[in-house]
């Protein structure tokens, strides 16, 4: 699990390719090296993946198939930066929200609204069926980081970026028409889901009452 609280950012520095398949290897910055190992979890951009290979700084992750197919870690080349979080402890602050390093889908960044002190952003999500998720002031997580949703349209969305977060994630130096991952709130996902079912059902009861009492 994870926080949403980006712990530093790392670039790529080299990237193997293979049939639907690649390692990448990232530098990490010194301070989230201590007590990592073998297979622990580190979400990159907010992808969870398993560390393979530490050699020093330099620390290597696979990525399959569906991860390239489903997120941005797809489109990164030798260079690229990306937002970093080791996975948390039971003893760490939450001090954005629960996520599972599970990402949906992706948007692309449709609209960019500067001002002195902050920095409005507009999402076209992909995946639109995802939408129903997306609430004014729910959680969302953006390429790992814990945001809270500003407007919402049928199939857009908003977040307001403070320059505290712009200037500690990969989020400050993105433009228009860059792809970003999104992993929907859980829990938020958990409550649309089971009202959907009981609205679902008490719609199919409805109709079976009423066909049943229909006069012949």
């Amino acid at each position: 699990m994870f926080t949403g609280i980006v712990q530093g950012t790392a670039e790529i520095v080299s990237i193997e390719e293979k049939q639907l398949f690649r390692t990448h290897v990232v530098k990490l910055p010194e301070a989230l090296l201590p007590g990592l190992a073998l297979g622990a979890s580190v979400a990159h951009n907010g992808c969870c993946l398993t560390v393979t290979a530490i050699d020093g700084d330099r620390v290597s992750f696979d990525l399959i198939k569906e991860t390239l197919r489903i997120t941005n870690l797809g489109d990164l080349q030798p260079g690229d930066i990306v937002n970093i979080e080791r996975a948390a402890k039971f003893s760490d602050e939450i001090g954005g929200h629960l996520m599972s390093g599970h990402i949906m889908t992706t948007a692309e960044i449709c609209k960019i609204i500067q001002s002195e002190n902050n920095r409005e952003v507009w999402f076209k999500i992909q995946d639109v069926t995802q939408m129903k998720y997306i609430l004014h002031k729910g959680f969302i997580g953006i390429d790992g980081i814990s945001l809270t949703v500003g407007d919402v349209t049928k199939s857009k969305f908003c977040v307001h970026l403070i320059p505290e977060t712009l200037e500690r994630t990969t989020l400050g130096a993105k433009k228009l028409g860059d792809r970003v991952n999104i992993e929907i709130d859980p829990h938020t996902q958990a409550i649309v889901d089971t009202v959907e079912r009981v609205l679902a059902q008490r719609e199919a009861t409805a109709m079976q009452t009423l066909q049943e009492t229909k006069p012949e």
